[in-house]
């Protein structure tokens, strides 16, 4: 029961897993969350057991208010308490359309999954933390994370809903960081860039040419290990007060370069 525990929504792959794997290796016991259900997940989690990591899957569909409260119900439940939550979970267009061809359908999902679904597992978590400081629990200082993206502030008009859920998921950071911070609960924000992931891995020749051209100062992919590298640090205890602080995991793309 005293044994730390953070959970990962959309981590059983790609940046999500590299994120959970992370924080298991750190000591936390981590709980991983997909829309997948849990038969689905057995291999990953023996994989996982493998390697000596504490973990267990819940399945969760961050859109939906009775998924978000049984992820974190169950844990709590389970472990006794949540000291991290990273908020990881989100969906891409299913279509690459132009902005002035982009439909309300993709407009709403991408909002509702990545943005909404942030605030409200943020909103989740954050009461569930505030209740649990009450408890006394030993070495109990409870932190967030949000995942999200170079498109926070960065324009691709192919997918222009992707960018606005990302800017939003941005303000969702600022706004808890804000409201947290007489708790005691800090909240922080990683912005991947170009990660190689199997989401990436059908456009990995284009991107490797805009890195190999100098879009990026460090002339690689990212890892999810780079992300999950920022999340360790914002939950380490170190930054605890420059809370709202945004980590850029890009490869030094966020630098304005003449």
């Amino acid at each position: 029961m005293g044994k730390k525990v953070a959970v990962v929504t959309g981590s059983r792959r790609g940046i999500g897993l590299g994120i959970a794997r992370a924080l298991a290796k750190e000591g936390y016991q981590t709980v991983l969350s997909a829309v997948s259900p849990a038969e689905t997940a057995q291999a990953l989690l023996k994989e996982l057991e493998s390697e000596k990591l504490d973990v267990c899957y819940i399945p969760c569909d961050i859109s939906k208010r009775e998924d978000r409260e049984r992820l974190l119900d169950t844990a709590i439940a389970q472990y006794g308490r949540l000291d991290v939550l990273v908020n990881n979970a989100g969906v891409a267009p299913a279509e690459r359309l132009d902005l002035l061809e982009t439909t309300e359908e993709s407009f709403e999902r991408l909002m509702r999954v990545n943005c909404e679904g942030t605030f409200f597992m943020a909103q989740a978590a954050a009461n569930r933390m505030i209740a649990l400081q009450k408890k006394n629990l030993p070495d109990y200082h409870p932190r967030l994370v949000n995942i999200a993206s170079i498109s926070s502030y960065t324009s691709s008009v192919n997918r222009g809903e992707y960018c606005v859920s990302k800017a939003g998921i941005s303000m969702v950071t600022t706004l808890f960081a804000d409201r947290l911070a007489e708790y005691g609960i800090p909240v922080f924000e990683v912005r991947p860039g170009i990660i190689m992931t199997d989401m990436t891995a059908g456009v990995s020749e284009k991107y490797q040419k805009l890195i190999d051209g100098g879009l990026t100062p460090i002339k690689r992919f990212g890892q999810p290990e780079d992300v999950a590298d920022c999340v360790k640090a914002a939950v380490s205890g170190l930054l605890d007060f420059a809370t709202g602080t945004v980590l850029n995991a890009d490869g030094g793309f966020h630098i304005r370069r003449l």
